[in-house]
């Protein structure tokens, strides 16, 4: 018997009417044979109801509390999913995280998971109960409630896929798969049928909307297969697993662009050995990802640093950096939120020269200064001014002929 894990997003089970119709196609797989376990997110905008309230009462919230807090929009949903699972005559079971056995470390508001016992769902699915799991949440090493950050509830399907065994693992959401673009910026987007994991996880690091960077990391170690699918349509939608050496693969499969980055610089740093060193690792000490990094050439034994850290972290970055000013001889710290990265994405890039080339001199045309660049064997990222982001996403995506109409 096949073993599916379905994971349904907030805007899936965002009311009464999309919590039935939720239901509805979980019994439709049961009755075809599968065994399933479910995946919640909180209802519709739940958690950032729960985030305002919290700012309406505090300018502290502290982790734990927050954690405490936003874990009860996801077992809201659940209770009231197994609640639409029994009226269709579907034996369901809700389990919060802590309850599915999703172990976490202890760092609140962004927990990793250290381990999936699972055996309350082992046991749910031998008695041919549907375990409907709470995402986005766990309990820490130290038997606190912890919650695992944004698109916590993909990388909890993903997780619970692998340490079940499941077949693969399905992620419905309000959009019908993996678009070549963002449809809201370019109409004529395609829908990619099917794309490898390092495709996805190059697309979910630079903005692409779709799946959690987390979940996707999960998936390829665990080799879980994904599909990406409406919960609205209920059309085929985009299969995202190994990449197949027998396949031709595309140049370019999508463009994306990143609006949620920063862009910190420190001025007139002293250019020795061990610098950059220091500052980075303090960065990592707070659990802050830096992505692009720029190291100007030195004059007079000066340089300047520039690095990107997502928005949420500019408060923390800076505080390090400017704690570090006497440590690193440097003038000042500079942050300038007013920028966005552009990505082109694509496993043929590995074996078709000329992408770099063609970017660049499409950028250029449009009169768009690029004013970093960070690339992969299969991405290259450039960082543009946020007010032209959307113009260069469009460019490009008509340079490299990735359109509905050139398919």
């Amino acid at each position: 018997m096949t073993l599916v894990v379905q994971k349904f997003g907030g805007t899936s089970v965002a009311d009464a009417d999309r919590i039935r119709a939720v239901a509805d196609h979980i019994a439709r797989t049961r009755r075809a044979g599968d065994d399933v376990v479910v995946v919640v997110s909180a209802m519709g905008k739940a958690t950032d109801d729960l985030l305002h309230l919290a700012e309406q009462v505090s300018r502290t919230r502290p982790g734990r509390e927050l954690d405490m807090l936003l874990t009860s929009g996801e077992r809201i949903s659940m209770a009231l999913l197994c609640m639409a699972l029994a009226e269709r005559g579907v034996a369901a079971a809700s389990f919060t995280g802590s309850q599915a056995g999703i172990i976490t470390d202890t760092i609140h508001t962004k927990a990793r998971i250290l381990e999936v016992k699972g055996d309350r769902l082992r046991a749910a699915l031998a008695e041919a109960v549907v375990p409907v799991v709470a995402g986005f949440q766990g309990v820490s090493s130290t038997r606190d409630i912890t919650t695992l950050g944004r698109g916590g509830s993909d990388t909890t399907a993903v997780a619970l896929a692998a340490a079940l065994g499941a077949d693969r693992c399905e992620i419905y959401t309000d959009v019908s798969g993996v678009f070549s673009a963002d449809p809201r910026l370019v109409p004529d987007a395609r829908k990619l049928p099917r794309i490898s994991f390092e495709e996805m996880l190059e697309i979910a690091a630079t903005g692409g909307r779709v799946l959690a960077l987390r979940s996707v990391e999960f998936a390829r170690n665990h080799h879980v297969p994904l599909l990406v699918r409406s919960s609205f349509t209920w059309e085929p939608g985009t299969v995202i697993t190994e990449e197949d050496p027998s396949m031709e693969q595309p140049v370019v499969s999508a463009v994306t662009h990143d609006t949620s980055q920063a862009k910190i610089t420190l001025a007139g740093v002293a250019d020795r050995p061990g610098i950059a060193a220091s500052l980075f690792r303090h960065l990592a000490d707070r659990s802050i990802n830096v992505d692009m990094i720029v190291q100007n050439i030195s004059h007079a034994g000066t340089t300047d640093i520039s690095f990107t850290v997502p928005l949420d972290d500019v408060a923390a970055s800076r505080q390090v950096a400017e704690s570090m000013l006497e440590e690193l001889s440097a003038a000042e710290v500079v942050t300038d939120e007013d920028v966005a990265m552009v990505s082109l994405v694509g496993a043929g890039m590995k074996t078709h020269p000329g992408v770099t080339a063609t970017m660049f001199e499409t950028l250029a045309a449009e009169g768009i200064n690029i004013e970093m660049i960070s690339t992969s064997p299969i991405r290259i990222s450039c960082m543009v001014r946020s007010a032209v982001a959307e113009r260069a996403v469009q460019v490009l995506h008509r340079a490299f002929e990735l359109g509905s109409a050139h398919s």
